[in-house]
């Protein structure tokens, strides 16, 4: 595994935009107790939660760039209001399964903004990359970052709250997706 400041080349692409260091000092402030100047989405009837937002942020604090147009977008809009439910988002940033999507689709279109290149196993993944969960009917529900090694990659996610606990163990799942991260 490589450290979270090494520089190397992915896809042609020579990783140096991506702060890992800093996408991984934010989930490690936040993941046991959220970020309150953004909207928290708590579990509801285990249709919901705060994973994707919570991985989003991550990625923000990581350099990526907030996308407000265009048939691609990925943003948070703070409404400087005292109230977050005055706040505005897009489907990608705050879904797990629009966010994995917005990621694959950034790589293969080369798009400029943050990417995810999937990866078949935790060999290639580093600190600050993420982890995405797919149910048995193919539907990915849930989201992580690395946060941690101990021989495996240790994961930091929301809904419920989670810090450094071991990447399989999130909740029951029938496939993992890792994905590397680019920008």
């Amino acid at each position: 595994m490589n450290s979270a400041s090494t520089s190397f080349y992915y896809n042609g692409y020579r990783q140096n935009a991506y702060n890992r260091q800093a996408a991984v000092q934010y989930a490690l402030t936040y993941a046991l107790k959220p970020n309150p100047t953004y909207r928290y989405f708590p579990l509801v009837n285990d249709t919901s939660g705060d994973c994707a937002n919570f991985v989003s942020q991550c990625l923000y604090a990581g350099g990526a760039p907030m996308i407000f147009s265009g048939s691609s977008q990925w943003f948070y809009n703070k409404n400087n209001t005292a109230n977050t439910k005055d706040d505005t988002w897009s489907i990608s940033w705050s879904v797990a399964h629009s966010l994995y999507w917005y990621l694959k689709i950034n790589a293969e279109k080369n798009n400029k903004a943050v990417k995810g290149f999937e990866v078949q196993n935790t060999s290639g993944l580093n600190l600050g990359d993420l982890i995405f969960y797919e149910d048995y009917k193919g539907i990915i529900f849930h989201s992580a970052i690395i946060t941690s090694f101990n021989k495996i990659p240790l994961v930091s996610h929301h809904s419920y709250e989670a810090l450094n606990i071991p990447y399989f163990r999130p909740y029951s799942y029938k496939k993992t997706h890792f994905l590397k991260i680019v920008i």
